[in-house]
């Protein structure tokens, strides 16, 4: 069971969204990209990823300048999502600024491609 503590660091981390993430939130909630439903500051394992489709197992995480100086950190994040499961998107926030379209073309490729782990046999 989760504690307090972690609602309130993902009712912090939404309160502090940056201005893409409230751009892409825009499109994403309330089912409003082709019914898909999304999660913002959502918690899996240790981590908090910016949105995920939990149904389809992918994560879109946005990226600001400061994720440059934290390449170690988030190699090891993708490793951890991607060992439970999850496939994601990067994006940088400018992509969002520059091309929302684009970005939203390429989420929908991503859910309607189907998962590689659901192609194996058991």
């Amino acid at each position: 069971m989760r504690g307090k503590e972690d609602h309130g660091r993902q009712r912090q981390l939404r309160q502090d969204q940056t201005e893409a993430e409230a751009l892409l939130w825009s499109r994403l909630r309330n089912r409003r990209l082709e019914n898909f439903k999304f999660r913002r500051q959502h918690r899996i394992g240790p981590y908090f990823v910016d949105f995920v489709c939990v149904d389809n197992r992918i994560v879109i995480e946005l990226d600001g300048g400061q994720h440059v100086d934290r390449a170690g950190y988030d190699r090891a994040r993708t490793r951890f999502l991607e060992a439970q499961g999850y496939r994601l998107l990067r994006f940088w926030n400018s992509d969002i600024a520059q091309g929302m379209n684009d970005v939203l073309d390429e989420v929908l490729r991503m859910l309607h491609t189907p998962h590689p782990a659901a192609a194996q046999p058991p």
